[in-house]
């Protein structure tokens, strides 16, 4: 016989390549209740869906090389009732709107906490009341988002990235140091 009183368990995917920050959300979320899997490229990601059903998903954007959306457009495929969150250390405008036409659920900007990512699980619907006058973009913040949307449409290529928004190739290397894509 089940015990009703005893949490239900979800099955929980976090698509990370970073090592230790994969670790540290993975036991802090598996405290939770969470039965959770990691998947370090999209590639693992492929062999985890094969075997695997998840309920929910946290996924980052920029993994080495490869972007996240391709991950998230994977899962949602997989399954279009999976909660998916995309969780980047650089986000954009661009990238947010990419990662949600393409089935995820929120879009969360790092340092986001296993509150903030269990909270954007379970917050199905937009909120009609969010203020329209956020903070103003800095000229630095639009110039970033313009580069990034740019690296994005190039799959993170850096020397077609350059060409496109017409500086050195070397120059933009500069400027992604100074500026993690993470």
């Amino acid at each position: 016989m089940q015990d009703d009183t005893a949490p239900s368990r979800h099955s929980l995917v976090i698509v990370e390549d970073d090592p230790a920050f994969a670790r540290t959300l993975q036991r802090s979320l598996e405290r939770r209740g969470y039965t959770v899997s990691h998947a370090a490229s999209p590639e693992d990601l492929e062999v985890l869906l094969a075997a695997t059903r998840f309920d929910y998903a946290v996924v980052d954007l920029k993994l080495g090389t490869a972007s996240g959306l391709g991950c998230v457009q994977m899962l949602h495929q997989r399954d279009a009732d999976m909660r998916i969150v995309v969780l980047t250390g650089f986000a954009s405008i661009a990238t947010a709107v990419e990662a949600i036409k393409l089935g995820a659920s929120h879009y969360l900007a790092k340092p986001a906490n296993t509150d903030d990512i269990e909270e954007a699980f379970h917050k199905a619907d937009g909120d009609p009341d969010t203020p329209l006058e956020g903070r103003k973009s800095s000229i630095k913040t639009v110039e970033w988002e313009y580069i990034h949307a740019t690296l994005a449409e190039c799959d993170f290529n850096i020397s077609e990235a350059a060409r496109r928004l017409g500086m050195h190739r070397r120059t933009l290397a500069r400027k992604l140091e100074k500026r993690q894509l993470r």
